[in-house]
């Protein structure tokens, strides 16, 4: 995932933006890491690159 990407980026339940990006693994794009919403406090992985925007429990 690219950080820019975090420009975009809200909340599939609450529609808050931004997220908060915690990275566990880099090199130019994000490989490994969590999205955090600040509002609702939903967390979304990110696996392989690609952020999992779904909902929880669905």
């Amino acid at each position: 995932m690219r950080r820019q990407l975090l420009d975009i980026l809200a909340c599939p339940v609450c529609k808050h933006h931004p997220l908060t990006l915690e990275v566990f693994e880099e090199n130019e794009e994000v490989i490994a890491g969590k999205l955090t919403c600040p509002s609702c406090g939903n967390v979304y992985a990110i696996k392989d690159g690609i952020p999992d925007m779904v909902p929880p429990g669905r």
